[in-house]
């Protein structure tokens, strides 16, 4: 990971810092330094400028090794130059944005305010050093605490978007998924009894046959449009619809559908939302659940609407597969909930919650 400033300062900012430099350059000028104290100034110079501008290209733990280099050039160049005291407010400045926590930010800041306040004292520096080595440094450093603290929460925010809109496609992928499951599933296997049937009726009902393949025409085309509704996300048809649908889908599987419904006044999300279940559990039943008799049961029970789909086929371990597994996701979504149970036939109970407003 890089340090945080990175990410938030654009690439001409840290050249506009490099105007401190002046300070440390001032008493050369001004004295008149050698050829000696010049030669060591711009070695100074050359080896602060790579470690800053490394401190801003590097990950870690470079940056705050970059940190500690800039201050020891502070610590070597002190008594000769009170200028040097830039080489302090420098790492102090840095440090919050090499370390993770203000706290550690702050530890940080205090001790490059202790090495300079005890270099100072131990050697008897009097060039105007101690006062922006310690009182700058401190304060500085100090406010990029605060600008360090709030760049490491952008970059949290960041990535906790990044994150979500990741989340938000993976979803979207498995609600297509669970579509696409719902409507062809359902529809290819009215496809497949339709076209057994004709076949069957082929040499003794000729008439019939022909009637069962036009059918079978039409399922498909349905389920063209289908699967372009469900892309544009306005496949259902509604409740009603799909609940004569289930009818006519089991009786021409040869299992006596008892279906009774009640109307209500459910509001799009839901009734598409059981549409689409009701349309799965009979899919079930025709294709799995070898079932002679089926009844589907809605109305309102305790303020709930209910949906009921129950049969007397061969049951079996109450294993989640895929289309389960999308009926309960997409009825908990809406705050329902769905009973499976397989112990006796296979019986499904959708319940979800209805508005005050809701009617029979």
């Amino acid at each position: 990971m890089r340090a945080y400033v990175q990410s938030r300062v654009p690439r001409w900012v840290p050249f506009i810092w490099l105007a401190y430099l002046t300070f440390f350059l001032w008493q050369p000028i001004t004295q008149h330094a050698s050829r000696t104290e010049w030669i060591a100034t711009a070695a100074a110079l050359v080896v602060f400028l790579f470690f800053y501008f490394a401190f801003f290209v590097t990950r870690r733990p470079w940056p705050l090794i970059c940190v500690v280099c800039i201050g020891a050039i502070g610590v070597v160049y002190a008594p000769f130059n009170g200028g040097a005291a830039n080489f302090f407010i420098y790492a102090a400045s840095m440090a919050p944005f090499a370390l993770d926590t203000e706290w550690a930010g702050a530890l940080a800041i205090a001790g490059v305010v202790t090495v300079a306040a005890l270099e100072s004292w131990l050697l008897h520096i009097t060039n105007g050093f101690i006062f922006p080595a310690t009182f700058l440094s401190t304060f500085i450093g100090a406010a990029n605490i605060y600008f360090a603290q709030k760049n490491r929460h952008v970059e949290e925010l960041k990535r906790a978007n990044a994150e979500i809109e990741q989340l938000t496609k993976v979803a979207e992928r498995e609600r297509i998924a669970r579509d696409l499951h719902d409507v062809l599933g359902h529809t290819l296997s009215l496809i497949t009894l339709k076209s057994e049937l004709a076949r069957k009726l082929l040499d003794r009902d000729p008439i019939q046959a022909r009637n069962e393949i036009r059918d079978v025409e039409l399922t498909a085309r349905q389920a063209l449009a289908d699967v372009r509704q469900a892309i544009g996300g306005y496949r259902s048809q509604g409740l009603a619809a799909e609940i004569k649908q289930a009818a006519a889908t089991l009786e021409t599987a040869g299992v006596r559908a008892d279906v009774r419904s009640a109307e209500l006044d459910l509001p799009p999300a839901k009734e598409s939302v059981l549409a689409l279940v009701l349309r799965e559990a009979v899919t079930n039943v025709v294709r799995h659940a070898r079932a002679s008799h089926c009844r589907v049961e809605l109305g309102r029970v305790n303020g709930q609407c209910r949906l009921e789909i129950c049969d007397d086929g061969r049951g079996g371990p109450a294993v989640e597969g895929n289309g389960l597994r999308g009926m309960r996701e997409r009825v908990e979504s809406l705050g329902g909930s769905l009973e499976h149970d397989m112990t006796r036939g296979t019986r499904l109970i959708i319940e979800l919650p209805l508005e005050e407003t809701a009617s029979l």
